[in-house]
């Protein structure tokens, strides 16, 4: 399943039988036909009454095709940088501008060679030597994915590493399903909004596990809902931190098919880098990451997206006086327990969708979701079958919304309310 639909496409050669396409610049109309084999031939062109005039011709024919080579370079993705760090250290204001800081990294907004980019500062797990660096960022840099935010480049610094991805315009799809100045208002206010999300998300993880063409059993380690960002008018998803576990030495150079294990450098245990909430059972117990892992991570996000209800969560009880603790996979688990239904699972579906969508795609979304955290990884979907079947279900959902009258294009704003 390397094709999806977000897919890039490969150019086929033009066969002898299809039309003549159109030339990228107007400049080569008006150059005359060449012979077509090396057979002495007079070339007419266009004013020819003299040698210099010849000359200027072709001056003028060499100018344009070089401006149209620049054009089309200019027009194709960029390799990946390992930068230097006063670089970066000037990009950043020697690490001052527009600084936000998480639990697990530092990363600043600012423009890096012309282009507005995001600096992520991480731990490096293990040493890493530059040439294994250059290696591993052409590696990621290969992969080109409209689902997928584009790494752009890397330095490292002693115990540090700064990784470089383009900037996206738009929010992090936690904050989109859960406003804490608005509870009650979210930017994806319709299925088919949630359902574009998990489209997008389907695809990106089935061609990071199948189609980049990277070590085989490639694990990102980072899907959750904070780690997507939704893109401002079309309300697309993309995938943040692509290729981080791999160029922070998370995953191990002994990685299998089937899992990686997490090193950390001078250390004799292992080093567990999750989030509560989306960390398979196998992989809070043993710390080896696989693709499954990430399966499952997918399917606590796609239970995210149904019930706009954190992935975990604890609250307070009046009775107990304690806390208890609420998951979102548990809650979607007793939806189904005796086989769901319309009344049970629209109880349990965002009801800020207020009812607006189709209760059978809704249920077998949930039972998507359910599949994919199963406790067995070997009981998990690949994601190429995961991929095919959100795509069939986003489908469905389009057809639910034309028969009864509901727009299809999303043009909203996601200004603070």
């Amino acid at each position: 399943m390397c094709k999806t639909k977000k897919s890039t496409d490969a150019i086929e050669p033009k066969r002898a039988d299809s039309k003549p396409r159109k030339s990228f610049n107007s400049s080569f109309s008006s150059i005359p036909d060449l012979p077509a084999n090396n057979s002495t031939s007079t070339t007419n062109f266009p004013n020819t009454g003299s040698s210099d005039n010849i000359k200027n011709y072709s001056s003028k024919s060499s100018v344009s095709s070089r401006a149209s080579l620049s054009s089309l370079k200019d027009s194709l993705p960029e390799n990946p940088h390992v930068y230097e760090l006063s670089e970066i250290r000037a990009a950043t204001n020697n690490f001052k501008a527009n600084k936000f800081s998480s639990s697990s990294s530092s990363r600043w907004r600012c423009s890096l060679r012309s282009k507005e980019v995001i600096v992520f500062q991480r731990k490096l797990r293990r040493p890493m030597e530059l040439p294994e660096l250059q290696d591993r960022v052409l590696m990621i840099g290969r992969s080109h994915h409209s689902s997928l935010v584009k790494l752009l480049g890397a330095s490292i610094s002693g115990n540090y590493i700064y990784l470089v991805y383009e900037f996206v315009d738009g929010a992090n799809l936690a904050e989109c399903l859960r406003n804490p100045k608005n509870p009650s208002f979210t930017v994806l206010s319709t299925w088919l909004s949630r359902m574009q999300v998990a489209t997008d998300l389907a695809h990106g993880l089935e061609y990071i596990q199948h189609c980049t063409g990277l070590s085989s059993g490639f694990v990102h380690n980072h899907i959750k809902s904070s780690s997507v960002i939704v893109t401002g008018e079309s309300l697309n998803a993309k995938i943040c931190h692509f290729g981080t576990a791999e160029l922070c030495g998370e995953i191990s150079e002994s990685q299998s098919s089937d899992s990686a294990k997490l090193k950390r450098s001078n250390s004799r245990g292992m080093k567990v880098e999750g989030t509560r909430g989306y960390m398979a059972p196998e992989f809070q117990s043993t710390g080896i990451a696989s693709q499954k892992s990430d399966v499952y991570a997918f399917g606590v996000v796609v239970l995210e997206l149904l019930s706009g209800e954190e992935a975990l969560k604890y609250s307070f009880e009046e009775e107990g006086g304690g806390y208890r603790r609420v998951s979102v996979i548990d809650t979607a688990r007793e939806v189904m327990v005796d086989g769901g239904g319309d009344g049970v699972v629209r109880r349990w579906v965002d009801r800020r969708l207020r009812d607006s969508y189709p209760v059978e795609v809704a249920e077998r979304m949930v039972r998507l979701g359910l599949d994919c955290v199963e406790e067995d990884p070997d009981k998990r979907p690949d994601m190429g079958r995961v991929a095919l079947l959100v795509s069939k279900l986003y489908m469905e959902s389009q057809q639910w919304a034309e028969r009864i009258g509901i727009p299809t294009d999303f043009s909203v704003s996601m200004a603070p309310r």
